[in-house]
């Protein structure tokens, strides 16, 4: 699969496309219900890859705030660096993926005005997605479930999409809402399809022949 993972801060997306092995794997001993530790797991994952070190070679994925027209998918020179418009020639070989994003935003900010409280709208994807990751919630905007997972390129062939799992923290509490996806594109029931809030955890499970 692709590992791709987006640190949330506000104008510049850096996304690391290399193989890895999948974490979210359901648990054969659970058809209908997702596994804290599925959960856990699959966060840990992009979680930590956001503290890789880029190398030379590298294939990363860049993506600017309101800017469609400058997202690049570049592979590191060997001198470390990749080339963007507006900035030329960046070093990001070196850094982690958050570590890059941050230099390459204060390299654009001279050219870009920074969107206000962005980077707090935090929320994450994870499971049979094709690309696993954070997103932001755009400024004065909703971002429902079946929105955030289009937006990392959709489901895996083996999704189960009718047991798509929302997991929230209210009152320091873990509140879980199962959202049956196949209903709102199949059926057309946009009712299913929640509004997300930040932190929220958007997961979509194995689904089991």
């Amino acid at each position: 699969m692709r590992l791709h993972a987006f640190a949330p801060l506000g104008l510049v997306y850096l996304g690391l496309l290399f193989g890895c092995t999948n974490a979210s794997v359901m648990n054969e001993s659970t058809k209908d219900a997702v596994s804290t530790q599925e959960v856990t797991d699959a966060l840990a994952q992009v979680r930590s890859s956001q503290s890789y070190v880029l190398q030379p070679g590298d294939l990363v994925d860049i993506r600017v705030y309101m800017e469609d027209n400058m997202n690049r998918v570049l592979r590191i020179s060997g001198n470390g660096t990749v080339t963007f418009p507006l900035v030329g020639n960046i070093k990001i070989a070196g850094f982690s993926l958050e570590q890059a994003e941050q230099n390459l935003a204060d390299r654009l900010t001279t050219y870009i005005r920074q969107p206000q409280e962005y980077g707090n709208k935090t929320v994450y994807v994870l499971g049979q997605v094709s690309k696993p990751g954070s997103i932001q919630i755009p400024p004065e905007k909703q971002l429902t479930v079946l929105e955030a997972i289009t937006s990392v390129g959709g489901f895996t062939d083996i999704a189960n999409t009718s047991k798509v799992r929302v997991l929230r923290m209210e009152d320091g509490k873990q509140k879980s809402m199962d959202v049956d996806v196949s209903q709102i594109t199949k059926q057309g029931n946009k009712s299913l399809d929640i509004a997300l809030q930040p932190g929220d955890v958007v997961f979509v499970p194995q689904s089991l022949f």
